[in-house]
């Protein structure tokens, strides 16, 4: 049983004792960080020189803050309302600001996507390392403290413990620390109980005498970090609808966080309830562009048999698409009967066709205890059944020998020993949680055996076939659809995706090079690359499909599926002209020919190739054009899933992102003020000036401010009603 404490300071002075004064600290990425704890050692670090403290992590989370006054004005009232009493990360802090002690430092293999742009720290101490090979590093750099965020619960009088969020690194490292003890080396556990982390099962739940010390005490207990839904806009409905259409019935999904993750999962959802609808939405999009693909590799129809999911992320979405009836394709760690069922479609069904499935898959011929154990979990021998010295015993005591090869005996099985239907199993292998506060509370309230069906797992698993049991894992993940996203792509169909041509690191790797590179190793999956075709920057609109940066996150050989709002590019197997020619049929239309011209001047097209009069309409206009319909149903909403934000905090988020655009340059800017200087607010303005605490200006900034918002809710307010006046007139 682990050593309690009640007290932080207690805690790490005791695991000081054990490893002395050089620590290597391995921490979970996101939520299964114990803030307190760490914090506690960096003071430590900060107080005594003669500590020398490595921080080893990912995913330093912290509230949003704003840039500048209004955006503070905007995001403080809603940080203190959503995140709560969430413990800032002092090292963080340190780390943004560059004012880390000589005595310490900080290893990340992923960022908060853009946050650590301008820290030296974080930029030199980053760590380029694929998801599965951060065990590896922890061990090279003599990991020897891992701290953890856990929940628990009481059973039968014994204590029970879940890694709740984060076994991704955990649970690989575990066999580690225990060959490290063995050769005499320290290494310390320890954990802080947190009651509202969701206690997970599967490889979550781990025996109690896993950790060395536990702090538990409800004075430490605090607000988990919750991040509420994004905005969707009309560009992540588009690209989402795109992939929903690539998404099989009977296979396997991986998404990510974020707006495209979200926008994916509702096209999804659309899919399925109101099949005439969506079908309509992707005609609309465009979807005879890609109508052989759309029937070679996805699907139209409706989720018959589901979906399975495999993802390194366990995001809130995923939830509603199991309520929905989506995600319910079970998969079993057995691997005759997990290959019997990819034989017949994953029917649940248990029956004498399931038997003679089972014995061509490789179960016996003659089964064992442990065959028939694994079945009767399984719920293909009925629970009643027991094995006796190599026969089945029915719940009549009927005796059979368990011998699948021998027609008679399969069928007096059939006869005596089935089950109705399969149970058990999972509809979901994950390696991290992370989402808003419901999702947190609906996972804690699922009864245990729907939790179970959520099965979290090491990335080591996840991300990866290789292991012992490869051959279960591309069983289990049937036409599987690996679907990221990427900041750009090239036109050859490399992916930039975690940083910037200078070297600067944005997020990370993660896991992405993994499922990409899995998909070329799946029968029957493909990878999905999701990329907004434009962006603004400096208040200028650039491509986000270029001919060659200086920096790809995957390389161009692995090209396989990209999409943007624009549509669906089939790179696989494909030359680097037919690559090029089917990228530019998804760029923005803008810029079509500026990437054409590079081609041809790489001698990498035909010098007379021109671009499709089919492919030439990618504009901003047409996309809302063939949304406009779907909206007028109300369909595609800015917030499908719920938001936290209040409707004033919506207009708000509306305006303030216009804003930011419309003083982009320092003429623009000026020009913005002097029209904010007379710009007069109007009663229409007067909530949402309120709450930003400027309905009543007291000074010349404050009139200033108080203009700029103005402004931008008109501009705002009159680009919807432009958009609504044209969807009404729409035929």
């Amino acid at each position: 049983m682990p050593q309690m404490f009640d007290d932080v300071g207690e805690i790490v002075e005791e695991a000081l004792r054990r490893v002395g004064k050089r620590v290597v600290l391995a921490l979970p990425l996101g939520i299964g960080k114990p803030n307190l704890i760490a914090n506690e050692f960096f003071r430590r670090a900060r107080a005594d020189r003669g500590l020398d403290l490595t921080l080893f992590t990912a995913l330093s989370l912290r509230k949003p803050v704003g840039s500048s006054d209004l955006e503070r004005r905007f995001i403080e009232p809603l940080a203190e309302r959503i995140f709560g009493n969430y413990p800032e990360l002092e090292y963080l802090e340190a780390v943004r600001r560059d004012s880390m002690p000589p005595n310490a430092r900080v290893i990340e293999f992923f960022f908060e996507p853009g946050a650590m742009l301008h820290s030296a720290h974080a930029q030199s101490h980053y760590l380029s390392a694929n998801y599965t090979h951060v065990t590896r590093e922890l061990l090279h750099r003599g990991v020897n403290v891992i701290a953890h965020v856990v929940a628990r619960r009481m059973v039968a009088g014994q204590l029970e413990i879940s890694l709740g969020s984060n076994p991704d690194i955990t649970v690989d490292l575990l066999p580690e620390v225990a060959r490290l003890r063995a050769a005499g080396k320290p290494v310390v556990m320890l954990a802080q109980v947190h009651r509202e982390m969701p206690f997970m099962l599967g490889a979550a739940a781990v025996g109690a005498n896993t950790f060395d010390l536990l702090l538990d005490h409800s004075r430490y207990d605090y607000d988990l970090y919750a991040p509420p839904n994004p905005a969707l806009a009309t560009v992540d409905h588009a690209i989402g609808l795109h992939a929903s259409s690539l998404v099989r019935d009977g296979g396997t999904l991986q998404i990510g966080i974020g707006e495209l993750g979200d926008s994916i999962v509702y096209s999804l959802l659309l899919r399925h309830q109101q099949n005439e609808a969506w079908r309509r939405a992707v005609n609309d999009l465009g979807g005879g562009h890609g109508a052989a693909l759309i029937d070679s590799e996805g699907g139209r129809a409706p989720f018959s048999t589901g979906l399975f999911g495999a993802t390194e992320m366990f995001v809130d979405q995923m939830l509603d698409l199991y309520r929905a009836g989506i995600l319910r394709r079970r998969v079993y760690d057995y691997l005759p009967l997990q290959r019997a069922l990819a034989a017949n479609d994953s029917g649940s069904r248990v029956d004498l066709a399931l038997l003679e499935s089972l014995r061509a898959a490789g179960a016996g011929p003659v089964l064992d205890e442990s065959d028939f154990a694994e079945l009767r979990e399984a719920g293909v021998f009925r629970s009643e059944c027991r094995f006796e010295k190599g026969c089945v015993v029915s719940p009549d005591g009927v005796r059979i020998e368990a011998d699948l090869g021998n027609p008679g005996l399969r069928a007096a099985l059939a006869a005596e020993c089935l089950g109705l239907e399969l149970r058990g199993g999972t509809v979901m292998h994950a390696g991290f949680l992370l989402g808003p506060r419901a999702f947190y509370a609906a996972l804690s309230a699922l009864p245990e055996a729907e939790r179970r069906l959520f099965d979290m797992r090491g990335v080591g698993f996840i991300n990866q076939l290789y292991g012992a049991d490869q051959d279960l894992r591309i069983a289990q993940r049937g036409h599987a659809r690996f679907v990221n996203t990427a900041m750009m792509l090239t036109t050859l169909g490399a992916a930039i995706s975690d940083g910037l041509a200078d070297g600067r690191v944005v997020s990370g790797v993660g896991g992405q090079y993994n499922f990409v590179s899995m998909a070329h190793a799946l029968p029957g999956a493909r990878s999905v690359l999701c990329v907004r075709a434009t962006r603004r920057k400096d208040g200028r609109l650039a491509s986000n499909l270029v001919a060659e940066y200086g920096h790809t996150t995957i390389p161009r050989h692995l090209r396989d599926i990209a999409i943007t709002e624009y549509g669906i590019a089939d790179l696989r197997g494909r030359t680097d002209a037919e690559c090029i020619a089917a990228m530019i049929d998804i760029a923005d239309s803008r810029f079509q020919e500026e990437l054409l011209g590079a081609a041809k001047r790489a001698n990498k097209i035909d010098a007379g190739y021109r671009i499709p009069a089919s492919r030439r309409h990618n504009t901003p206009e047409r996309l809302a054009e063939a949304f406009s319909a779907p909206r007028r149903a109300g369909l595609f909403s800015e917030y499908p899933f719920g938001t936290d934000l209040t409707r004033e905090e919506i207009e708000l988020a509306r305006a303030l992102r216009w804003l930011k655009d419309a003083t982009a340059g320092k003429s623009r800017k000026l020009q913005m003020l002097a029209r904010a200087w007379f710009a007069r607010p109007g009663t229409q303005e007067h909530a949402c000036l309120q709450r930003m605490r400027l309905a009543e200006p007291a000074d010349f900034r404050e009139r200033i401010a108080a203009g700029l918002v103005a402004l931008a809710l008109r501009a705002t307010s009159a680009e919807s009603q432009a958009t609504s006046r044209t969807a009404a007139t729409d035929p």
